[in-house]
């Protein structure tokens, strides 16, 4: 059964506190400041990290600057992550048997596992994933992609590397509820994992997926001529609260479980109103999940890297025999991931 044997998370250095993303956001939308003092004060986010200074967001940018600054600083922060992991791990960089490279906000040829392979010092002959349209449940369920690799050709190791670079997709101009939302929730951020069946740490047990029918306009992107346009439906939270349980309890039923086998669950915390859903739908009492809450606050939602910093955090305490990993993403999908004590 595959293992995880080691994570780690990075971040890019420059900081927006929470006071200095509402300066920010209220140059821009200067013509709408009721609605966003409570846009922003309903994210309660205290923190997020950038790969830009704060000016960047003042001015306008094109396809080809976005490019260049996400491959620049998606591969500087996916290599400080994976150096990080495999440090963890006490594993070298030519003991890797394969790569997964996640990220939904920048897109490059040769691709991010490409590029990380070349700087990691991987093997010539890795094999390589890169995965691309996941958004935020692209933490889960590379994971769980990395894990079927491992299941698949046992003894080998897997790094996962996750990088979300939200930052870089904003676009001044776009004065839509989706975009204004999106400045006070979205931060920068990357984690790795590895993953494998020779090595010790919690088991991946098992995974899994649910696409609700006729859900594809809930949330993603659109392709404008600067840039990527998010779109991100407002009755997500109901979403969540009203239809998560039924899923989670067909999968767990699958592998003879039920949600009281369930000791701890680690959830992507979208904003503050999903992660309230989340408890809800769960069966949570309000604020069980403070893991979540606490990684919301002090680094904002980093799409797919979200979810990991939360399992980061729970990492060096003892594990309960079965944890749930939960992630939301375009699609409209939920990913799922079941782990297992050592």
């Amino acid at each position: 059964m595959p293992r995880l044997a080691a994570i780690a998370t990075a971040v890019p250095d420059h900081v927006l506190d929470g006071d200095l993303a509402a300066a920010l956001a209220a140059r821009l939308f200067a013509d709408d400041l009721a609605r966003l003092g409570a846009v922003h004060a309903n994210a309660g986010i205290r923190r997020r990290h950038t790969c830009v200074p704060p000016d960047w967001f003042l001015r306008e940018h094109g396809w080809a600057e976005r490019s260049a600054l996400f491959q620049e600083n998606a591969l500087l922060l996916g290599e400080r992550a994976a150096r990080h992991c495999l440090a963890r791990a006490s594993i070298a960089a030519d003991e890797i048997d394969a790569v997964v490279a996640v990220s939904t906000t920048g897109i490059c040829t040769p691709s991010l596992d490409a590029l990380l392979a070349a700087r990691l010092g991987l093997r010539p002959d890795v094999a390589r994933l890169p995965v691309f349209g996941f958004g935020c449940a692209g933490g889960v369920l590379g994971l769980a992609r990395a894990g079927a690799l491992a299941k698949a050709s046992p003894g080998s190791k897997v790094l996962l590397v996750v990088v979300e670079l939200c930052s870089l997709t904003f676009r001044p101009g776009d004065r839509s509820a989706a975009n204004m939302v999106a400045t006070a929730l979205f931060g920068d951020g990357a984690a790795a994992c590895l993953v494998s069946t020779a090595l010790p740490g919690p088991r991946l047990a098992a995974w899994g997926e649910h696409t609700w029918p006729d859900s594809l306009d809930v949330m993603g992107w659109r392709v404008e001529d600067d840039g990527l346009g998010v779109v991100f439906s407002r009755d997500i939270p109901a979403l969540v609260a009203g239809g998560l349980a039924g899923p989670m309890a067909d999968w767990l039923g699958r592998h003879g479980l039920g949600p009281e086998h369930v000791d701890r669950y680690l959830c992507h915390p979208g904003g503050a109103k999903v992660v309230t859903a989340l408890e809800a739908a769960l069966g949570l009492a309000n604020g069980t999940l403070a893991d979540e809450r606490a990684v919301l606050t002090g680094y904002g939602n980093m799409s797919a890297a979200t979810v990991l910093f939360v399992l980061d955090r729970a990492w060096g305490r003892p594990w309960p025999d079965r944890s749930v990993a939960v992630a939301l993403g375009p699609g409209f999908s939920a990913g799922f991931l079941l782990l297992e004590k050592p």
